[in-house]
């Protein structure tokens, strides 16, 4: 391994820009256990991945936890580096043990030198058996990590809030046990959005929040063009359109709609805006107030309630750290319709929209720019039955099944008065886009995403047409 360089400037990265990165929603699924890590994979991953290196069982010895608090604690504290980190580093490649890859893997991701990086790489090739073949060192370690099923080591957790919280300190409220697997969490690019409630006209270094957003009349939105894409919402009979060129600024509205409170994140790394009641919550519980962290968890956002410090899962809507979770939250969802704004406006013509001046001045458009080759942060494995950027429209049936439904496919077939659905659940056309209704047409909370996305938040998920 090659001997690091001390490093004299800060040890991370502070270039800190609002459209480096957006973020997303939890698995929904436990931190991994020692048998998961050691099931067997399926020849897809092998092929793609190689065959997973031992995983050992057990507690670190005391000589290896010490090699981890001087490798990854103390320089993240002290923002330097030097012999002693050498020296442990190489103890702990040399310990075999594949498990404190994952403490690696976030060591690189606030990497700011290359010596540091190429030391770190050296440890990770040697925990995991890898070779590196693309300049994407921290991306094709995790993917890895996370398609292997790799456990993290005892004591995983206080050594990540460590290393993360000599960043961004507020997170130290974020890192906590829970319903999540904290292996699968990175950081995003942008610091966390902690402002209160109604006090989001207020500048800060994070993707900015909106609440209780200035809206419009159709008539007077003449800043949007027929073919702008909007993610429709309709609630007791009220209908608002929110830009999908605003959503890519603000990534998350909290807004009254319909005589309702709702949160609304959107995910531009996954495609999808969700709309969820924040409101008609058990006695003692306040409204959620989402905001958006600054993480990921597989390139997916994770949101949080500002005033609980409650993770939730962005993708099923359930608090999984927390008060909130403690308390079995799981916020409802209503529909999101994808459409172009022509559309929308012409079926709902009594609409609102949100005021352009909420896009601060941006037009992004990562879709079709940033995101246009595929995730951007690390999935691992992604299910092969569509490609990973397909749109699907997802849907929880009544039964609770997960369900996804390829858009194109879909369109057409609606188009040609064709049935479209499964159990209890069908799709209809709705100016322009497609959501899900129940057999009385009640709406059962459907919302568009790339398929990626979909699939590796809810694995079990089926799929419409079967392949």
């Amino acid at each position: 391994m090659n001997t690091f360089q001390t490093i004299s400037r800060s040890f991370f990265s502070l270039a800190l820009t609002l459209v480096a990165v957006l973020l997303v929603g939890l698995p929904e699924r436990q931190a991994l256990s020692q048998e998961t890590a050691n099931v067997a994979l399926s020849e897809r991953v092998i092929k793609r991945f190689g065959q997973r290196p031992v995983v050992p069982a057990g507690e670190l010895s005391d000589d290896l936890k010490s090699a981890l608090q001087t490798a990854f604690v103390e320089p993240t504290a002290n923002s330097t580096w030097g012999r002693d980190q050498d020296i442990a580093l190489q103890q702990i490649a040399e310990s075999k043990d594949s498990r404190l890859a994952w403490l690696i893997s976030d060591l690189m991701r606030f990497a700011s030198s290359r010596a540091l990086m190429q030391g770190l790489a050296d440890a990770a090739a040697e925990l995991l058996g890898i070779r590196y073949q693309t300049e994407n060192i921290w991306g094709t370690t995790t993917d890895h990590l996370i398609a292997w099923k790799i456990p993290a080591p005892p004591g995983y957790l206080e050594i990540k809030r460590a290393i993360f919280t000599s960043l961004e300190p507020q997170w130290e409220r974020i890192f906590t046990e829970g319903n999540i697997n904290w292996t699968h969490v990175s950081w995003g690019g942008v610091l966390i959005d902690s402002r209160p409630f109604d006090q989001t006209d207020e500048r800060c270094n994070c993707i900015p929040a909106a609440d209780n957003p200035e809206v419009s009349s159709a008539e007077k939105a003449t800043w949007l063009k027929d073919e702008d894409i909007v993610f429709g919402v309709e609630i007791n009979g009220e209908y608002r359109a929110y830009p999908r060129r605003i959503m890519e600024v603000r990534e998350m509205v909290n807004d009254t709609l319909g005589g309702r409170d709702i949160g609304m994140p959107y995910c531009t790394l996954c495609g999808s805006a969700q709309a969820y009641f924040t409101d008609d919550l058990p006695a003692g519980v306040d409204r959620p107030v989402l905001r958006t962290s600054g993480l990921l968890i597989r390139s997916n956002k994770v949101m949080y309630d500002v005033n609980s410090w409650s993770v939730f899962d962005t993708f099923t809507g359930a608090a999984v750290t927390g008060p909130l979770a403690k308390q079995g939250i799981k916020l409802k969802q209503a529909s999101v319709v994808t459409s172009e704004w022509g559309d929308w406006k012409r079926a709902h013509p009594e609409t609102t929209v949100l005021v352009e001046a909420l896009a601060l001045g941006r037009d992004f458009d990562f879709r079709n720019n940033r995101d246009a080759n595929g995730p951007i942060f690390p999935v691992g494995d992604v299910d092969p039955r569509l490609p990973i950027h397909e749109d699907i429209i997802g849907v929880i049936t009544t039964s609770g099944k997960p369900y996804a439904f390829q858009r194109s496919a879909a369109f057409v077939a609606l188009k040609n008065d064709e049935t479209v659905g499964v159990d209890d659940i069908h799709l209809v056309l709705d100016a322009g886009g497609i959501r899900a209704v129940g057999n009385d047409g009640e709406d059962q909370g459907s919302h568009q995403a790339f398929w990626f996305a979909w699939s590796q938040f809810h694995p079990s998920t089926g799929l419409w047409p079967e392949p």
